[in-house]
This record gives C-alpha cells, structure tokens and sequence, in this order.
C-alpha cells in the first residue's frame, strides 16, 4: 500500500488563493434593505489620517499583496508616506504606499501590503463588491447610503441619500459625476457609495449644504484601478 499522503495548506496560500478567486468581498442582498446592506459593508471603510487631516477610504480589491485601497485623488493630495496611516474598522493601524491617482478623475489608490497587517488579518479583512455592469440600471429616486469615516477615530458614519442622476456633469470635478440628495460631513470624501443591496457604485468626493452629493461612478474607479494597476 502507498503511504497516505496528506496534502497540507499553509495560510498564507489560502489568503492567495480566495483574493485570486475574488472570494474576498463582502456578501450583498437580493433585495434592496439598506440596514442589512449596512451591516454587511460597514467593515470595508477605513480612515485615512494625514496628522491634522483625515479623510476615507473603501477596501476595494483583496490581493496577493494586500488591502487595495480606493479614495479621493484630492484626499491622496495631503498623504505623506513616513506619517500617513491607514486606520481599519478592527482598531488596526498600518502604513501604506499610494499605487497612484487617476488623471482624468478624483480617484487614488493606497495598498496596505500584507505583512503591515499580518496574514490573520488581512485574511479576515472584505472588500466592497464591485460589479460595475449594475451602474447603467440604477434609477433616479433609488434609495442609496453613504458611509465614511467620522471625526472620532472609531466613528462610522451612515447617511441616506436618494440618486438623482449617474451622469451629471460637474464643472467643479471636471467630468461625469454620480449626483444625488443626500448629506455628505467633512472626511467622508473618499467613502464609498451603496445601492440597497450593498453593491458599491461610486466613491463619495463631496457634498453641499443643500443636501447635494456627488460621488465617482464605479466604472469609473474601475477603469482607474485598472489603468494604475495593469489590472
């Protein structure tokens, strides 16, 4: 008889293996409920802090090499590599590198690489779901939520907001803009944008004090990531 062989798989191969597979993503609903969604989403957003300003950002993409990170080419603006950090939902804090910014939109990538968080971690983290196919179905008066970093270190912040249009342009950002009604507090540029079933469909990059939002559409950051990544 053959000696039984046993097969042994290490952590840092499934880590590699579910971010290969896409596997790494946070689960969306059937339907519309934005509390579930809510639920399900909320661990994706960290805070990015650059000493005396602070803004957000959404775990976009789990790779063999880390925690991609999406936000706000402004945002990226006020990053210094020796005192940026990087503040996960977990209480973690790790450094990062910028991958780099888009040139046609207010996008910008951040990686956390694996070894900053630890393979437990980064095998715990889940990134926001990306189907950028969905963006042409969105309908104007669809029920929508923001979420963002708050002021306090830990703070998460939730806000309703209702889709008035996914191309609007903005003379103020320079393009297309996903725009709606909604609220929007200081820091949250660079949070992501959901539908009701949790799916991401752009990045938040500001608001008004007439409850105006305007956000990057996900094609959009999709076509950026792919540009700065070669993906």
């Amino acid at each position: 008889m053959p000696p039984h062989l046993i097969q042994s798989v290490s952590e840092e191969d499934m880590y590699e293996g579910m971010a290969a597979l896409g596997l790494s993503h946070c689960p969306v609903l059937e339907e519309p409920d934005l509390e579930a969604a809510l639920e399900n989403v909320e661990d994706s957003v960290v805070r990015i802090d650059m000493g005396k300003a602070y803004g957000s950002g959404m775990i976009f993409r789990m790779t063999a090499d880390g925690a991609v990170i999406a936000t706000n080419r402004h945002v990226l603006a006020y990053w210094r590599e020796e005192s940026g950090v990087v503040r996960f939902p977990q209480g973690l804090y790790a450094g990062a590198r910028v991958l780099g910014s888009s040139e046609s939109c207010d996008v910008g990538f951040l990686l956390v690489e694996k070894e900053e968080l630890g393979l437990s971690v980064a095998s715990g983290l889940r990134s926001v779901f990306v189907d950028e196919s969905i963006y042409g179905g969105l309908k104007k008066g669809e029920a929508v939520f923001c979420l963002g970093a708050g002021e306090e270190e830990d703070e998460t912040i939730f806000q309703e907001a209702v889709l008035e249009d996914t191309g609007r342009y903005i003379e103020d950002f320079g393009g297309e803009m996903l725009y709606g009604r909604g609220f929007a507090k200081e820091g949250m540029s660079g949070g992501g944008i959901f539908d009701g079933c949790g799916r991401l469909i752009g990045l938040l990059a500001g608001g008004t004090y007439q409850n105006e939002i305007a956000g990057v559409p996900v094609d959009q950051v999709t076509e950026a990531y792919r540009e700065i990544a070669g993906d």
